[in-house]
């Protein structure tokens, strides 16, 4: 596979992550109606699941060529789950003085966000 064709099917996953994402946040703002910034803490703990049971199954189950780990993991989550809008709101929580929100969201999504991955990872096993 070229480079270039390589690219192209990345960058196409790319845009499915990133719509999935504009998707998943809308929903979630709309469902817990919350100055807390739920819709991107909702979409890193669902990418860090996916990550580890996709992760799991790769080792475990299924072959993944290097092509295809590319296409999911830099492309479509990669675009899915956003560390820059994370850090953006978590500022912006601690420039309005939300500070207990602030906390939250960071120890939150670095807490729960690993225990997500190791679950979906032993997930994936249990599937293997």
């Amino acid at each position: 596979m070229s480079l270039l064709y390589r690219c192209l099917l990345i960058g196409c996953a790319g845009f499915f992550g990133a719509v999935s994402r504009y998707l998943v946040t809308l929903a979630s703002s709309r469902v817990f109606r919350t100055e807390f910034p739920i819709g991107t803490f909702v979409v890193n703990m669902t990418a860090c699941l996916i990550v580890g049971v996709l992760w799991a199954l790769s080792e475990e189950r299924i072959e993944m060529a290097p092509n295809v780990r590319a296409i999911v993991f830099i492309g479509f989550l990669g675009s899915f789950s956003t560390f820059s809008t994370f850090i953006l709101e978590t500022n912006e929580l601690m420039r309005a003085g939300h500070w207990v929100a602030m906390a939250g969201n960071a120890l939150g999504q670095l807490v729960l966000g690993m225990a997500l991955a190791f679950l979906g990872y032993a997930l994936g096993r249990l599937a293997s």
